[in-house]
């Protein structure tokens, strides 16, 4: 039996997520989760960043395939809402990570140390 290939990785869906997201920026908080995460501010939305990274490692951790992709997926979501908060763009992360590519390879993390030079 032979392996198949994995599909190509696309950046469409998350640009289409980051989009609908900016979208949503300006609604009613009453009637937009996306709005009320805008509305409670940077904090809160840093804290649901972390809240979903570590549930994404404990579906890990506990071998649940299906969890890890939910979780990745409101992750991701969190994510871009962080990224809007801040106007960051998805565009801004590909570009990190074509300047590390360039550096270091695709699958290699810049040594804490390069980061800010200030070694966190």
């Amino acid at each position: 039996m032979t392996k198949r290939a994995p599909e190509s990785p696309s950046s469409d869906e998350l640009v289409r997520l980051y989009e609908a997201v900016r979208e949503r920026q300006s609604h009613d908080p009453a009637g937009s989760r996306t709005a009320k995460l805008f509305a409670a501010g940077t904090k809160k939305i840093a804290k649901k960043v972390g809240e979903e990274a570590v549930e994404v490692a404990l579906d890990a951790i506990a071998g649940d395939r299906e969890g890890v992709i939910a979780e990745s997926a409101d992750l991701l979501y969190n994510l871009s809402v962080l990224w809007a908060q801040l106007d960051l763009r998805p565009e801004d992360v590909y570009a990190e990570l074509r300047r590390r590519e360039t550096l270091y390879g695709i699958a290699e993390k810049l040594p804490k140390v390069m980061v800010g030079g200030g070694g966190k």
